[in-house]
């Protein structure tokens, strides 16, 4: 593949790239660089972390990457999820992957690698002290919101490694791209001022989207933890679609969401629809009666906002029709979770007491 269309796909993945330049130097020196991102296994699975993931994955692969995830295992029992019960975060690690098999990831061209392995080796806990000698106690807090806290918050001692042990997992794996979402920009920054001080290398840092929430987003007086705020969260089921929801339950959610007509900023309905369904089809149609203007096709997302933004196109037939399309994607992932050991599998994840 040429050059100009592999960055242009990392440029897709990207709402954020630290930095382009480095970036083109990188696919100029290496047909294969490695990139990985990494998942906190921490209950049901989203559909930012599944659909949306699975996406930026596939075009980090297409663009000729050889990617890595890390299931963070024990970064969420240092985080307190599942209050610190490992068996039970392995578990939901498990799930996380079945799901991302029915969601048309790749998975014969991705490297799972478990911290639980990582920990056993001695060499990866020389990284992690690498990091923490050469980084302030102010410095790691406030790379915080990595973990979904704040830095006002009350962080364990186990939570004050976890930054530590992130950058550390980026030179222990030897990724040279960090492709994570725009909440773990923290340390990222981390890890790039750190990597060449340290004797290792500075990695380039993709920093995708973060979906919204379906509710009406907040924001705090400063604006600073906007984007936290904005996301769905598992905290708040109905802030999100899960990859395994009912049909019934996709509508439901949906048509509660916050969507305000004309309005394109902060619109999770259209975020749905630009990030999701137009990344997995070439058309979107929309069905409504005669009276309200029949049907109509809209062959690209700027179609579909233009048409929102004039009010040619009403909040509800939106609605409607995202939670089809979103349907058709979430039914090989129901399909998959109804029988034998997957069906059980997925009870014993929704029977889990989550705790953030």
């Amino acid at each position: 593949m040429r050059l100009e269309k592999r960055l242009e796909l990392i440029r897709e993945v990207g709402e954020e790239i630290l930095t382009e330049e480095e970036l083109l130097s990188l696919l100029q020196k290496k047909a294969h660089p490695v990139a990985y991102d990494g998942f906190e296994p921490s209950g049901q699975v989203h559909i930012a972390q599944g659909l949306l993931r699975a996406i930026n994955i596939n075009k980090m692969i297409k663009a000729g990457c050889k990617f890595k995830v890390m299931v963070a295992d024990w970064h969420a029992w240092a985080n307190g999820k599942f209050s610190g019960d490992l068996e039970k975060i392995q578990k939901a690690g498990k799930y996380m992957i079945e799901v991302w098999k029915a969601s048309g990831m790749e998975l014969e061209k991705v490297q799972f690698v478990w911290a639980d392995d990582l920990v056993k080796d001695r060499a990866y806990w020389g990284k992690v002290m690498k990091v923490a000698t050469n980084s302030t106690v102010k410095r790691i807090v406030r790379c915080s919101q990595i973990m979904g806290r704040k830095e006002s918050e009350a962080l364990k001692a186990s939570q004050i490694f976890y930054p530590a042990m992130q950058a550390a997992d980026i030179f222990h794996l030897g990724v040279d791209i960090a492709q994570l979402g725009m909440d773990q920009r923290k340390v990222n920054v981390l890890a790039r001022e750190l990597g060449e001080k340290l004797g290792y290398w500075k990695p380039v840092a993709v920093h995708h989207h973060m979906l919204m929430g379906l509710q009406l987003p907040k924001t705090n007086a400063e604006g600073r933890e906007r984007e936290i705020e904005l996301k769905m969260s598992k905290s708040i089921p109905d802030s999100a679609i899960f990859m395994t929801d009912s049909e019934e339950e996709v509508e439901r959610k949906i048509n509660k969401a916050y969507c305000p007509e004309k309005e394109l900023q902060d619109n999770p309905v259209l975020e749905y629809c630009r990030y999701i369904i137009f990344e997995k089809f070439n058309k979107m149609k929309v069905e409504r009666p005669k009276r309200f203007g029949g049907n109509v096709v809209y062959n690209s997302f700027e179609e579909l906002s233009d048409a929102f933004s004039s009010g040619a196109l009403h909040p509800a037939d939106l609605k409607k029709a995202a939670s089809q399309y979103i349907n058709k994607l979430l039914e090989p992932v129901r399909k998959h979770f109804t029988k034998g050991k997957l069906k059980n599998m997925l009870d014993e994840v929704k029977g889990f007491n989550i705790k953030r």
